[in-house]
């Protein structure tokens, strides 16, 4: 019978392990870590801004509450099912994208997912520097430069210090977001905001993308925390564990914003977290609430880091023919991705909302598609059986290139510009729609079929039975 060793991968305090399979005598954690994650990483001041913008750009409150929820469903279904693929695979989520796109071919929209986790580290490094610099007595660019300090050292901890930050952030979420929708509520009528009907189609679809795009964001990694899960996990109730936890929490969190919003007028752009807090607190319950916001942007900026660095990994890894990176190389990866995250933050930060608006509706265009033939492929074209060994060899079965996929995936994010309506590029369509955005649609729905299509009529062959790497007997 095997024994437990506290020197192993499993037990380090220090993740051992990076973006290479996860043998199964290392599974560990429970479902219930996986909704914790996700409800914390939602309860943070970002998701607040978000949804904040669906009256900041126009909307009334009604009908931005019902699209937000309409969105995060949506939106939350398919990043969930991303989610269900970790345990089976063992594998972070980016690797899979060899088999729709080749070995070589991935890198493609793992360049993008890349630019992703850069740009919302950047956008809640402001945030998050605007509670420590309120804490620390010190400007929002030496907030900023703390708060990355200790997003690299929680990132160099790794997964299991991860999964323990959900946890602890879910209760300081809950604890924070009920004191101040309490004193949200006692203060101000909240019932004369909602009287408040002018029902706009444009408004309401904004409302609909924004909370989508958010849920969608997550797809390119959160499989990442999911794949120590045993590999006998339902997928059922992983794919409700974690959507569950991530459309409850962002909803907690967009809702307070929309209210926020609709009470700050002006006032809101430039000073969100200042406002928030300054809502209903003085004194040392402001100080409080100015270590939740901080403590909730750690998660969400530590899962941003952790992925930026195993998919940098995963680039150079397609090259190169080898998943295990060194220790010293891995805190390269991480060094990289959080100082350009950092870099970006201090340069922006005076220009947070207008900017964050428009990363946040464009990164649609490039995540929709990826997000429509990942999930066709995995549940209905290979359905669950893959050859994990041939992923990181590009003679092999999945090859170096996949021109199939990577056509596809240009046809999805091109036919999606006449529908983009964004502050700095707005498609020829936009006017004709009343300037409704339904570019995120069209690059699901579009993509998944004509991804579909090809592949049934491709040739490639599908394995049999998922093929796993072999692992050592157990002694």
């Amino acid at each position: 019978m095997s024994t437990h060793n506290e020197d192993s991968p499993r037990a380090a305090l220090v993740e051992q392990r990076s973006i290479d399979y996860i043998p199964e005598s290392e599974r560990h954690g429970r479902l219930f870590s996986q909704f914790t994650l996700w409800f914390g990483a939602n309860l943070q001041v970002t998701a607040i801004v978000t949804g904040a913008l669906a009256v900041v750009l126009g909307g009334d409150v009604f009908w931005s509450l019902i699209g937000l929820l309409i969105g995060q469903v949506l939106g939350g279904a398919i990043m969930a099912l991303h989610a269900a693929q970790g345990p089976k695979l063992g594998l972070p989520q980016m690797i899979s994208s060899r088999v729709q796109f080749g070995v070589y071919g991935a890198v493609i929209p793992i360049v993008l997912v890349c630019l992703m986790y850069v740009g919302f580290s950047a956008s809640g490094s402001v945030l998050a520097g605007q509670a420590v610099g309120q804490l620390a007595g010190v400007s929002d660019s030496w907030g900023i430069l703390i708060f990355a300090a200790l997003i690299v050292l929680l990132t160099i901890l790794g997964y299991r210090t991860i999964h323990m930050i959900g946890r602890v952030a879910s209760v300081v979420g809950v604890l924070a977001f009920f004191y101040l929708f309490y004193t949200l509520l006692s203060q101000n009528d909240v019932a004369v905001l909602l009287s408040n009907r002018h029902f706009s189609l444009s408004s309401f679809l904004l409302a609909i993308s924004l909370s989508a795009s958010w849920q969608i964001a997550f797809g390119p990694y959160v499989a990442d925390y999911s794949r120590y899960l045993p590999g006998k996990t339902s997928s059922v109730k992983t794919f409700l564990a974690v959507g569950l936890g991530s459309v409850v929490g962002s909803q907690i969190s967009m809702v307070f914003g929309v209210f926020v919003a609709a009470l700050a007028g002006d006032k809101f752009a430039g000073h969100e977290v200042s406002y928030i807090v300054g809502l209903s607190s003085t004194g040392a319950m402001a100080a409080v609430l100015y270590f939740c916001v901080v403590f909730g942007k750690v998660t969400i900026t530590t899962l941003n880091a952790y992925g930026s660095f195993m998919s940098l990994a995963t680039i150079v890894s397609g090259f190169r023919g080898n998943h295990e990176i060194s220790r010293s190389l891995r805190l390269v990866y991480i060094l990289i991705m959080v100082g350009l995250a950092t870099l970006l933050a201090l340069l922006g930060q005076h220009s947070f909302l207008h900017d964050f608006s428009a990363f946040i509706l464009f990164l649609l265009a490039f995540f929709t598609p990826w997000s429509a033939i990942n999930l066709v492929d995995f549940y209905l074209i290979s359905k669950e059986r893959y050859d994990v060994p041939a992923l990181s060899n590009p003679n092999g079965r999945y090859g170096r290139w996949n021109l199939r996929g990577i056509l596809v995936y240009a046809f999805g994010v091109v036919i999606q510009l006449p529908f983009i309506a964004t502050s700095f590029y707005t498609g020829p369509l936009v006017e004709h729609l009343g300037g409704t955005d339904i570019s995120w649609i069209i690059g699901l729905t579009l993509p998944a079929l004509v991804y579909y299509f090809v592949a049934r009529h491709s040739g490639q062959t599908v394995p049999d039975r998922l093929i796993l790497p072999v692992e050592p007997s157990a002694v």
